[in-house]
């Protein structure tokens, strides 16, 4: 017989996107730069290097130029990945109820993992569940805030249980509310092709994680199954075939490119096929209206709002295409909310 419900305990709910400078100016810009790009997971070379490297060179150069675009990127309510990931908590909690307490932390700055955790920590929850908001898993991200999470939960002198959602690249609730707002999209204005358009990593990420040498950087993603469904590539292809069969489209119809390349490809592979080459080549081939996703991320933020729907529409409108279209992210839809919601439950 289950316990009445003022003798259960609550279950504590963590929600992490990346991070956000505090405000759109130089210092605060060059602080997010300094912790983001010293992260070890994030830039996989030794600390004696990585960090005289960007902290005294890379994000110096770096800081005035990323300010400029965080400014184009900044609203009213201030840094969209910041509201939209408020309003996301406020929503879940409102949802799940009296049963659950949900805290929202940022990778890098603030508000803070550390925050985050001590807030469900005072509410005496019984256990954790951490979510972080990256539908794909890669070291880089999802792997960052595990370790972020597990770093300072082991300084505690009690330390309840805890368990990471480290995926949701096949989720229903993910998948169906990127297929409703591309098909709101699409009932709005005819289009040739569909480009899902994914974070970029290192090749040497992905090979790193392969289990057991599958990862061929090949056909081995043509399918999901146990031997890569923890590969960045993989996942995002099967996400891709799945926001496809949603929106009722055949192969030739889409392509999944990769975006936010750090350095070169003759220095340092990243992954490929790469979004800014591809699509300058699409209105040569009779392709030119595209309709663009970013199903690696879940809220507004720099690499959806000012490189997806600004920068390429511009590559793309000069290489003589005539519609470029970014479809919005989750950030706070109703039925994002749901399936956040659900995610959690079952878990």
């Amino acid at each position: 017989m289950p316990a009445p419900a003022s003798a259960q305990r609550r279950v504590g709910v963590l929600l992490v996107n990346l991070g956000t400078p505090d405000s759109p100016n130089t210092p605060d810009v060059r602080r997010y730069l300094n912790e983001f790009l010293t992260d070890g997971r994030v830039i996989d070379m030794p600390a004696a290097v990585r960090y005289p490297l960007f902290q005294g060179i890379v994000v110096p150069l770096r800081a005035p130029k990323s300010a400029k675009i965080y400014q184009q990127l900044w609203t009213d309510r201030g840094s969209p990945l910041l509201f939209h990931g408020l309003d996301l908590q406020k929503l879940v909690q409102e949802k799940l109820g009296k049963d659950y307490v949900v805290a929202f932390g940022m990778r890098y700055q603030k508000p803070s993992i550390e925050k985050a955790l001590e807030e469900l920590r005072d509410a005496a929850v019984e256990r954790i569940i951490v979510l972080p908001l990256f539908p794909q898993y890669a070291a880089a991200s999802t792997g960052s805030v595990q370790e972020k999470v597990m770093d300072i939960v082991s300084k505690w002198w009690v330390v309840p249980s805890i368990s990471f959602i480290s995926s949701f690249t096949d989720d229903p609730g993910f998948i169906g509310t990127f297929v409703t707002l591309g098909k709101e999209e699409m009932a709005k204005h005819p289009y040739d092709h569909v480009v899902f358009s994914y974070h970029g990593i290192p090749e040497r990420h992905v090979l790193k994680g392969s289990h057991n040498g599958y990862c061929k950087l090949a056909t081995c993603c043509n399918s999901y199954n146990k031997n890569n469904r923890y590969c960045y590539r993989a996942q995002c292809y099967e996400t891709s075939r799945l926001l496809a069969q949603g929106l009722g489209l055949a192969p030739e119809q889409y392509t999944t490119t990769f975006q936010s390349r750090l350095q070169s490809r003759l220095r340092d592979p990243w992954l490929q096929p790469y979004t800014d080459e591809v699509l300058k080549e699409m209105p040569a081939k009779g392709i030119k209206n595209v309709l663009a996703f970013s199903p690696a991320f879940v809220a507004d933020c720099l690499e959806t709002t000012i490189e997806v729907g600004t920068e390429f529409k511009e590559m793309f409108e000069e290489a003589g295409g005539a519609h470029w279209q970014l479809v919005p992210s989750l950030n706070a839809h109703p039925q994002w909310v749901e399936g956040v919601a659900e995610m959690i439950r079952r878990n």
